[in-house]
């Protein structure tokens, strides 16, 4: 007999199942709904919804004005009924046969609802995925079994030859079939199994169940190098390696439960050995794991490390299909998969007995979710952790100063790992000054001279090169220069980027686009300007400049095919491709021995954002893209180009002194009461009508005032605002915003709760609450 599971499809039961008509039973549930409403909604449970009903499990109920049918979550059932003096209305239906979602996860999305003020409805509807919810990859399948003997017809009706080799062949079976399979083995028709059923031989029955490319790919060595299926082999562990992942198995092996550790280890230091050890140490303990990266990191190679050697592995990633993303879930659900590798959402992988977790890079970005509801996996992953009783696994070279703080005070154990595997010492960084680099004459230049000369004497030493831009496009600015005119989306208030390639002016936030101007659109002078550096004009620069050698480019524009990025890399790996150049995708992740340079071509992008972060993004990517030079026996160098070469986080950067610069950050973000010493909010207020926006910004402002002066925290708490967002109108939406700091969390929260309370936003403007917010834009 197998063990009860999230999913069971072969549990039988029709496709829709039939609106309930019985009366109530006396027991009712609590349900929420896809809104941003913190209310659980009461229901009276009908006799024939008793079996049925459950938490975890999907619902139909009248909600609304009109009682209209919708689908929401059962996340409580009870005997009392509720307090409110007012009709309850009945349950129409029950949507699953099993949970969808188990207990841990219910109380990780109770969490999450209420730090990050969003509905539990909405964080319900987010993590089970479309494909599950709308049975994506299934279909309903028609099956038949043979009569129990004590409910067969007597007498026994005749039957023809061809139903009696039908009736033997589904008994030899010993399992039910579906009439369509029957009908194949035994070599006749449906019609004739339908015979069957009418004279009472058979029971037919409904069952949902999964079409054959619905569950993706997960198997061992999914994602290996083509032409090598062998596994990877175990790498010995140098001294470091060794003692990090001593203090880790013994972690995975006590009884203590919850134990988060942040390792720090250089580029190139084998903290993916460490990452691997551990997850085959849980696979042994009949255990899964949960591996998140970051999307950008989900390259062939690291995804064939994981294969190679942790079990059966799911690889979670942007270019599933429904149907493959709820074939996945499923899979989990039921033990079919030991070990999920994904980005932030695989953080609510339905696994059955989750040992560990694993984050690699920590400090990415994208761990953070931009649209409701808006967590940080990095943090849900703590707390699904803590909830479940397991060690937590981070890891990155370049921690996020959150997690280097949360070390510092003992929330975390710090792992280290200074230095690189074999002894390679790290590359040597040169900064070139653009200030006094030499200026070609003419049109010009993004490679200086310096930079151009190491080019030319790594090819001509065989060696390969990456060049880091992390701007997409051929001119980031197009102005007149009769009367200074800047082309501008029409939706936002954001310059159009000139992309050669597909001859138009892109918005890169909206996306709208438009033929590139022949005269200028304000005075109708001829003579636009086109300036600004992205990696389009990088790339077209290098195939003019090294015309005898083979470059590639990568960025979400060339990249946005299925496979595109495994093809470049591939051939690059391969020594097909001399030159990579692109955005912050080719930054992290990639480990290519040949690589002798990496230069940086403006290291002053994104590094005077009016962003509190800017600073440690700048040095993040700058540390990360100098990793990928010197990995292999050769050595590499670094070159980056700026014209700020005495701003902090270059100057450490270029030194790969991470400590130092945590130590000044921190220490310029605790004096004006920055994360992670205070915890900030930012709330959005927007609007297709500035009017309407401003007018509902200056309600949140009195109702903060009011609900500061009923906490009794106006020392504790601390709101900017309102004011213009850095980019007032986006989308055609105009936006202001506020910014409150608080050192104590709950107080925040407090606040926040009753501003909520307070201030419902007016038809037409809608505003947005974003906890430890990571864009200031």
């Amino acid at each position: 007999m197998t063990a009860p599971s999230l999913f069971n499809t072969g549990t039988r039961r029709k496709a829709e199942p039939p609106v309930a008509t019985g009366p109530h039973s006396g027991l009712f549930a609590n349900v929420v709904f896809d809104r941003p409403l913190d209310t659980e909604y009461t229901y009276a449970v009908p006799t024939d919804l008793v079996e049925k009903v459950g938490v975890g499990k999907r619902v139909e109920a009248p909600f609304g004005r009109g009682g209209k049918v919708t689908v929401g979550f059962c996340v409580r059932v009870t005997d009392q009924p509720p307090s409110a003096a007012f009709e309850t209305k009945a349950l129409l239906r029950v949507l699953d046969d099993d949970a969808i979602i188990d207990d841990h996860l219910m109380k990780l999305t109770r969490w999450i609802a209420d730090y990050y003020l969003c509905g539990w409805g909405q964080v319900l509807h987010a993590v089970v995925p479309a494909g599950v919810r709308e049975n994506a990859g299934t279909r309903v399948a028609a099956f038949v079994e043979p009569v129990a003997k004590e409910h067969l017809p007597n007498p026994l009706p005749t039957v023809t030859p061809q139903q009696k080799s039908a009736l033997d062949k589904l008994k030899k079976e010993g399992r039910p079939l579906e009439i369509t399979q029957l009908a194949r083995i035994a070599k006749c028709t449906t019609g004739v199994v339908a015979g069957l059923v009418k004279k009472g031989l058979l029971r037919k029955f409904s069952e949902r169940i999964e079409t054959e490319a619905s569950g993706g790919r997960e198997s061992p060595g999914e994602g290996a190098e083509p032409g090598d299926s062998r596994p990877p082999l175990a790498l010995e562990l140098n001294a470091d390696q060794q003692r990090v992942w001593e203090q880790v198995r013994a972690a995975l092996h006590s009884e203590g439960g919850f134990k988060p550790f942040l390792l720090h280890g250089v580029t190139g230091s084998g903290k993916t050995e460490v990452y691997l050890r551990a997850i085959e140490e849980v696979v042994k303990q009949g255990k899964e794991a949960i591996v998140l990266v970051p999307e950008i990191s989900l390259t062939p190679q690291t995804i064939s490390r994981f294969s190679g050697r942790c079990g059966t592995v799911a690889v979670l990633h942007s270019h599933l299909t429904d149907a493959e993303r709820g074939g996945y879930w499923r899979r989990v659900a039921t033990g079919h998969v030991q070990v999920v590798v994904g980005a932030r959402s695989a953080v609510f992988a339905p696994t059955r007995k989750l040992g560990l977790i694993v984050i690699d890079e920590e400090h990415e970005n994208s761990f953070k979710q931009e649209s409701t509801p808006r967590y940080h996996a990095r943090d849900v992953a703590v707390m699904r952790a803590r909830l479940e009783g397991i060690p937590l696994l981070m890891g990155s070279a370049t921690p996020s100063l959150e997690s280097w703080s949360n070390a510092a005070r003992g929330n975390y154990t710090l792992l280290s790992m200074p230095n690189r595997v074999e002894s390679r010492p790290m590359p040597a960084v040169k900064v070139v000054d653009l200030r006094h680099e030499p200026k070609p004459s003419g049109k010009h230049f993004a490679i200086g001279a310096t930079l151009e000369k190491a080019m030319r004497d790594t090819l001509k030493d065989k060696g390969q090169i990456i060049l880091l831009l992390n701007r997409r496009g051929f001119s980031t600015h197009v102005h007149c220069q009769a009367c200074g005119h800047v082309a501008q989306c029409q939706n936002c208030d954001l310059a159009l980027t000139f992309h050669r390639t597909r001859a138009a002016l892109v918005c890169h936030f909206c996306g709208f686009e438009t033929a590139p101007f022949q005269n200028c659109p304000s005075c109708a002078q001829p003579g636009m300007r086109y300036q600004g550096l992205g990696t389009e004009k990088l790339h077209a620069e290098i195939e003019e400049k090294f015309p005898g050698y083979v470059s590639q480019r990568m960025d979400t524009d060339t990249m946005s095919k299925p496979g595109s990025h495994q093809r470049v890399l591939d051939a690059f790996r391969d020594g097909l491709v001399h030159i990579l150049v692109g955005t912050q995708m080719i930054a992290k992740g990639l480990d290519f021995p040949n690589v002798t340079l990496v230069g940086v071509v403006n290291a002053d992008v994104g590094l005077h954002l009016p962003d509190f972060r800017s600073a440690e993004r700048t040095f993040q990517l700058l540390a990360q893209v100098a990793g990928r030079a010197g990995r292999g026996e050769r050595g590499g160098r670094v070159l980056i180009q700026t014209f700020t070469p005495e701003h902090p986080c270059i100057t450490l950067a270029s030194g790969h002194d991470f400590v130092s610069f945590a130590g000044a950050e921190l220490a310029h973000r605790k004096e004006h009461q920055y994360p992670p010493f205070h915890r900030m909010a930012r709330l959005i207020v927007r609007s297709e009508k500035e009017e309407a926006a401003a007018a509902f910004a200056d309600t949140l402002a009195a109702a903060f005032a009011e609900a500061t002066k009923r906490a009794q925290a106006g020392a504790q708490v601390r709101t900017l605002g309102p004011a213009e967002c850095p980019v007032f109108r986006l989308n055609n939406y105009y936006r202001f915003h506020f910014q409150v700091q608080s050192a104590d969390s709950g107080v925040l929260h407090a606040v926040l709760r009753d501003v909520l309370a307070i201030a419902k936003p007016p038809s037409g403007v809608e505003f947005q609450v974003d906890i430890d917010p990571f864009s200031m834009l």
